[in-house]
């Protein structure tokens, strides 16, 4: 991993590279160039990973001296594509995947990027045509900022390098603030919750021409195409699950290449246990071979602590265990920082203890984990998933299949009959209509905390979730392969990945996600509905694809945690003055911003019992958090 900085027209300013020096401990490149619309700067900060020699420092060169390349991320099948360019007379000079894709790049051109298998921001200047190309992985792994006007352009890692260049005005985007505090979403447009700062999104190119001959221009278009949810493979389960096998072994087996220790994130669920068991077969932990290292988060609060699937996976696999164990007292201490680091505010206390688990791994020297997003997103595996595909059933008139899922939730999760009736019928409405009745019932249940006259007319517009969907012109949600198309290319995916990426860089730890190995997400997104969802069981083709591998209690698990920490004994216990304190400092920071009167009372329904605490109660706090670390105007 890499931290990335690239401007044209604007004055170079290498502090804004050193601002994510923790991206990049080992070594520190930049370069500048002149161009007609100004000058053009470089800076590369690396965190050495394969060929940790000085060969592997950026920006790097192609041995004509015409491209120049900076670049984040790993490049999983450089071995197989440098064969295939020797093969065509190319010669190496290192043993980086860098070196691979440049020469890829000045091979190929932009029809490079089909054949990379990676995660991946890639900036390449062309000093002959003073043209920058840059690109993005398909699903943004990688992040890439940008702010683009009439001083210039510029591209970074973080946001916070971008922040203070001439024209930006410094203010929080107020559409996007609205999404992240009414849904929890974020990173789901190519805007950001700073005013004029935009991202890349994932699977996306843009070319900047700097030849003189135009004012700069950020020409973006998308290079990678997403899956169409009515292509469905025909498969029997049995067939299903050996294609998904094969497919998730070979992710892991290409995300294991390293010169550097690598180990995995383990919280005892269905996603990470897979991906540490496969490790293990593959290293051979359990015959002599090297343990795999894992690095885990637990609880004293038995309503969340995974120990017990973790222990039987540590076990079965003879791994070498580390625990953290996150603190309620270290949630508001460190938040300001956590923020720093994130740029943006987040969705709950679960970034904090992601936080503490690359904060161990790198106490432990583990310089590269595998972790286990990705899943739930092209596999259904959220428990909120069933609603479509009870609406599904039902819009079918499959009312016998319909009725035996209801009995095994119920059963098997203990949702109640009533309940999940309420909840499939929504999704069967017109989605305009459907939006409107979430948004009236919110306000009615939630005191109206968000109608301020700043944030009403944002209430009219379509939901973050929609918004995201239409942006990319994805088909109405309606059942689950609509929706696992929507997780992963707009909504919930991104977020997730951006979590992830500023975690681990913070601690200068590289974390990787086998399970968004572009081949298994393409084929996970083309299977049928069945093979995802069956009676009350989610995700049915991985648990039958890790049958004889993942031990039978952690496959057969039925709960779903996700990566969770006691908010409402934390909330309601020890941070309970701290919270009301972050709710009016929100306040205070951002006066007129909420309606004060309804969230004070919805923040006292949560506190004192009178309803759930959710990740409201949250978001609301650490927007006044993000607002105090970066000065932000409303």
């Amino acid at each position: 991993m890499c931290g990335l900085y690239c401007s044209i027209g604007f004055l170079p300013d290498q502090d804004r590279l050193d601002l994510v020096a923790h991206r990049g401990p080992d070594g520190r490149g930049w370069r500048e160039f002149a161009s007609p619309c100004g000058p053009v700067a470089m800076g590369h900060r690396r965190l050495a990973i394969i060929d940790t020699s000085d060969a592997g420092l950026q920006p790097m060169a192609d041995p004509t001296g015409r491209f120049h390349l900076i670049y984040n991320g790993e490049l999983y099948n450089y071995l197989e594509l440098r064969e295939e360019l020797k093969a065509r007379g190319e010669i190496f000079l290192t043993e980086t995947d860098s070196e691979v894709l440049l020469r890829a790049y000045a091979v190929w051109g932009e029809a490079a990027l089909d054949r990379f298998r990676g995660m991946f921001a890639i900036l390449i200047w062309d000093q002959i045509k003073r043209r920058l190309f840059v690109a993005r992985d398909r699903f943004g792994i990688k992040p890439l900022y940008m702010v683009t006007n009439a001083h210039g352009v510029a591209f970074a890692s973080e946001i916070k390098q971008l922040l203070g260049l001439p024209g930006l005005s410094g203010r929080m985007n107020l559409a996007r603030v609205h999404d992240f505090l009414a849904s929890g979403i974020a990173d789901h447009t190519a805007e950001t919750l700073f005013d004029g700062v935009l991202q890349l999104r994932g699977g996306e190119c843009a070319v900047v021409d700097a030849n003189g001959t135009g004012p700069l221009e950020v020409r973006v278009r998308r290079w990678y195409e997403i899956i169409d949810p009515n292509k469905h493979l025909a498969l029997t389960e049995q067939e299903a699950a050996e294609r998904f096998r094969e497919l998730l072994t070979d992710a892991v087996r290409i995300h294991l290449r390293s010169d550097v220790p690598v180990g995995s994130c383990l919280s005892g669920g269905l996603d990470s246990s897979s991906i540490v068991c496969l490790m293990a077969d593959m290293l051979g932990s359990r015959n002599g071979g090297a343990n795999v290292n894992t690095v885990s988060a637990c609880y004293a609060e038995k309503s969340v602590d995974e120990k017990p699937f973790m222990d039987t996976v540590i076990s079965h696999t003879q791994a070498s265990p580390h625990y953290v164990f996150p603190r309620a007292e270290d949630v508001f201490a460190r938040a300001a920082d956590i923020t720093w680091h994130q740029d943006e505010p987040f969705g709950s206390t679960s970034i904090f203890a992601q936080w503490c688990v690359f904060e161990e791994a790198k106490r432990a020297g583990i310089k590269v984990m595998l972790d286990g997003q990705g899943a739930d997103e092209q596999l259904a595996g959220y428990h909120g998933s069933f609603h479509y595909y009870l609406s599904d059933l039902a819009r079918q008139g499959r009312w016998l299949k319909l009725a035996r899922t209801i009995g095994e939730r119920a059963s098997m999760h203990g949702v109640p009959v009533s309940q999940q009736i309420q909840r499939f019928i929504v999704p069967l409405l017109p989605t305009r209509f459907a939006a409107l009745l979430r948004r009236r019932h919110r306000a009615l249940v939630q005191h109206n905390w968000l109608g301020s006259d700043t944030l009403r007319p944002y209430m009219q517009e379509p939901s973050a979730f929609q918004l995201a969907s239409d942006l990319l012109n994805l088909p109405p949600v309606t059942d689950i392969a609509t929706l696992c198309v929507t997780l992963t290319f707009a909504s919930n995916l991104q977020m997730l990945l951006h979590w992830e990426d500023r975690n681990s860089m913070a601690h200068s730890v590289e974390a990787r996600v086998p399970f968004v190995d572009h081949l298994l997400v393409e084929y996970s997104l083309m299977l049928g509905n069945d093979h995802k969802i069956v009676g009350g069981e989610t995700k049915r083709v991985l648990r039958r694809a890790m049958d004889g591998t993942l031990p039978k209690v952690v496959r057969e698990r039925r709960d779903k945690l996700g990566f969770t920490t006691p908010e409402e004994a934390w909330f309601r216990g020890p941070l309970q003055g701290a919270m009301r304190e972050a709710v009016e400092a929100t306040l205070r920071r951002f006066p007129g911003l909420l309606n004060a009167i309804g969230t004070r009372r919805l923040a006292d329904d949560m506190l004192t019992g009178a309803r759930p605490v959710d990740f409201i109660l949250w978001r609301i706090a650490n927007l006044g958090i993000w607002g105090e670390r970066f000065s932000i105007a409303s």
